[in-house]
């Protein structure tokens, strides 16, 4: 299977001071494939995407190389990578309702885009955003089509984002941590959509996470990230069984010991699991 992104030895610095924020990120992504980016805060990864998708800014400098389909994304005018961005590389953000207008209604914002570029008349493009809101399993797509970002729940949200992304067809599509900020079982949903989507259409993916857990939902290879440098990468299921760094050992034993003490509360009678509870709340306090 032939790679879709390369990436080979992008650093990243503040222009002002020159601090390192990125060293020496590689790695590849095939077509069709899903790699998932895992790190605590501040460890990078979101920096990457960034700086993949020329949304850095001047206060930074990059170097390196960042082949997508034959195009070095990291030598790109800003002009060429606002043309990109969307129709080549689409993005779906951690918090949905910043991308959306709050004063124009969902189906406007659909249509809207859709126009500009699939260059669609309005009736066209309006058939497409139904159609893409049913997709994602958007109930009464029509009525939605009329509503206000305000007006529908953080998980509808990022499901129309979803829908506008792959309504573009982008050869790459990069999910920056889209579940975060949602509750666990909107959290379960949305994955399963993007688990759905990938077997549906084939999208080409990365999918960033502080999570291993989800992670392993959803990807077929990890890249571990650390204090903005690149400490481990492989297949998922190869990665959580025999972690090499300490750090993703560290990452990984994290998510057990959360899984086993979840599973503990859970088996526990009610006064008990209160109980333990005001023990966890305590040792966070204290």
């Amino acid at each position: 299977m032939s790679d879709l992104l390369r990436v080979e030895n992008l650093q990243v610095g503040l222009a002002s001071g020159g601090k390192r924020l990125l060293h020496d990120i590689s790695f590849s992504l095939p077509r069709h494939a899903c790699l998932g980016i895992v790190g605590e805060s501040g460890s990078g990864k979101s920096l990457t995407c960034r700086a993949l998708m020329g949304l850095l800014g001047g206060q930074f400098t990059q170097s390196g190389q960042a082949w997508l389909n034959g195009t070095d994304l990291l030598r790109q005018t800003p002009d060429a990578m606002r043309r990109l961005r969307g129709k080549t590389i689409g993005i779906i953000l951690q918090h949905p309702m910043s991308a959306f207008d709050p004063l124009q209604t969902l189906g406007g914002q659909m249509v809207e885009t859709f126009r500009v570029h699939l260059a669609l008349d309005k009736r066209a493009a309006r058939e497409l955003a139904l159609e893409m809101m049913r997709l994602v399993r958007l109930r009464d797509a029509a009525r939605l089509f009329d509503k206000y970002p305000s007006q529908i729940s953080g998980g509808m949200l990022q499901r129309v984002m979803i829908a506008i992304a792959l309504a573009l067809e982008p050869q790459l599509l990069i999910a920056d941590e889209p579940t975060t900020a949602l509750d666990s079982v909107t959290q379960y949903d949305i994955m399963q959509e993007f688990r759905a989507i990938r077997e549906r259409l084939g999208t080409t993916l990365i999918f960033i996470s502080h999570d291993f857990g989800v992670v392993n939902h959803i990807a077929d290879r990890v890249l571990v990230m650390h204090q903005g440098r690149a400490v481990e990468q492989g297949g998922v299921q190869q990665v959580l069984r025999q972690p090499q760094h300490r750090h993703t050992r560290y990452l990984v034993a994290s998510r057990q010991a959360l899984q086993r003490r979840y599973q503990t509360l859970v088996n526990m009678s009610q006064n008990d699991r209160e109980v333990q509870c005001q023990e966890i709340i305590s040792e966070r306090v204290g």
